[in-house]
């Protein structure tokens, strides 16, 4: 998920409204991907950047919530508050587009459907009101004690701060950032070079991104201004993806060739298992075990022109072999469930719904699907192990328990953790050999 243009087809009081009712349903536990997803096309857009923007801004919003309310407000307007808080504090008082008055009359609009609906008009005004005042008089100053804008919960900070000391604060900083909408060219139908002169003819600038963590990249390219994807020359019929530059360092690891049997163990939305196939005709099994994300991966071949009767994908339980005929695959991609830690900056909300006790869950499901696809393996195939975690827990320590405990086991040379920065996820990589014949 990345942001882009803003489109302003619903009016800002009716955005915001959404918006704040979006935040509620993460506070709630929700994804923010299945809430966006239910939206209408004309009203994704500006939600999205709008609802980003406020888990982005939380800790410096609720600091002026608290500074003018001494009595937390009612869930549904400091969820209004935080929206247009926000959008002050992407351009100082006068929010990025919108005049400061703007702001406070759309936000005290958006309040018409809470109740007691006079008491919260009257509160958002008076706030907001204040906070345009507060914003303006720092005057962009660099704002203590805290320099991290974003929630990211106490057991979370003590994590990075343990396992990387001298960049914990500039990783989390990183991720509260917006991050870029990088591409991958589909290369059944276009080298880069080709794209990006498609790109530059539509008025659309790109830059190659040519390599990540060592790995040579072919196929990614970098636009430092977002678009949406309809403005993207032959996005619907399979000329090009959006995926992390991180992301797309898979399938060069993995380095499929024709004719291989290849399994994609967990592959929703399908990003990676296209990938793989760009690359290289392999008899592809794509396995997801949950249902409706299933469809995401057809529906991302088929865009893409990938199909074929090569290519089959399966609803399974990748730890378990109920779905597998028994024949062993060349090469395994374990994209594992994590906590997806990694991808905040596309996914602002992550923070806001993991717990401590995730990671220890997901630590046996990870080792319980990497056990049984080692069993899927052939003898001198390659299987890699992926997590968009920057946690050890769910990296480092996973491969070196996998290496300890199976003697079969060759390690490969692989990135191993990538941090979050401008052009990239957070991901681990591990990459291994089955010896034996």
């Amino acid at each position: 998920m990345t942001d882009q243009k803003t489109s302003r087809s619903l009016p800002l009081s009716e955005a915001i409204t959404i918006s704040a009712q979006a935040i509620g349903e993460v506070m709630a536990g929700r994804s923010l991907t299945e809430v966006l997803e239910q939206l209408d096309a004309h009203e994704r857009p500006i939600v999205q950047s709008l609802t980003f923007d406020a888990l982005r801004k939380w800790v410096r919003s609720h600091d002026l919530i608290k500074q003018f309310i001494p009595k937390a407000p009612p869930p549904e307007v400091e969820y209004v508050l935080s929206v247009a808080i926000a959008l002050f504090l992407q351009g100082g008082s006068e929010g990025k587009g919108y005049a400061a008055h703007t702001i406070v009359d759309q936000a005290v609009k958006a309040c018409s459907e809470y109740e007691p609906t006079m008491y919260a008009k009257g509160l958002v005004n008076a706030v907001l009101r204040k906070v345009s005042l507060a914003i303006q008089a720092e005057n962009e100053k660099p704002y203590p004690p805290d320099p991290i804008p974003m929630f990211f919960p106490p057991w979370w900070r003590a994590s990075l701060k343990r396992n990387y000391s001298k960049v914990w604060q500039a990783m989390l900083i990183q991720q509260g950032q917006r991050a870029p909408l990088i591409l991958r060219v589909n290369a059944q139908q276009h080298t880069r070079q080709e794209y990006q002169d498609l790109l530059q003819q539509a008025g659309i600038n790109a830059e190659p991104i040519y390599e990540l963590a060592g790995i040579s990249l072919d196929s990614a390219l970098l636009l430092r201004e977002p678009v949406p994807v309809s403005e993207l020359p032959g996005f619907y019929s399979g000329a090009v993806s959006v995926q992390d530059a991180g992301a797309q360092i898979a399938a060069a690891l993995l380095n499929p060739k024709p004719g291989e049997r290849v399994l994609d163990a967990c592959a929703a939305p399908g990003g990676k298992t296209a990938h793989l196939l760009e690359l290289a005709s392999c008899e592809m099994i794509a396995l997801e075990l949950d249902g409706e994300r299933l469809g995401k991966i057809g529906g991302n071949l088929d865009r893409l022109r990938l199909q074929s009767d090569a290519v089959q994908v399966v609803r399974g339980d990748a730890s378990k072999a109920t779905w597998w005929d028994g024949k062993l695959f060349d090469k395994i991609l374990l994209d594992a469930p994590c906590s997806a830690s990694g991808i905040v900056a596309r996914h602002p909300d992550i923070p806001f719904l993991r717990r401590e006790a995730d990671i220890k869950a997901l630590q046996l499901r990870q080792q319980a699907i990497l056990e049984q696809a080692w069993k899927m393996l052939k003898p001198g195939g390659a299987l890699l192990y992926v997590t968009c975690s920057i946690f050890p827990e769910e990296g480092k320590d996973q491969a070196a328990w996998f290496a300890t405990v199976h003697a079969d086991a060759l390690r490969l040379s692989a990135p191993g953790q990538i941090l979050p920065a401008e052009l990239n996820d957070g991901f681990y990589y591990a990459l291994f050999e089955k010896n034996g014949s």
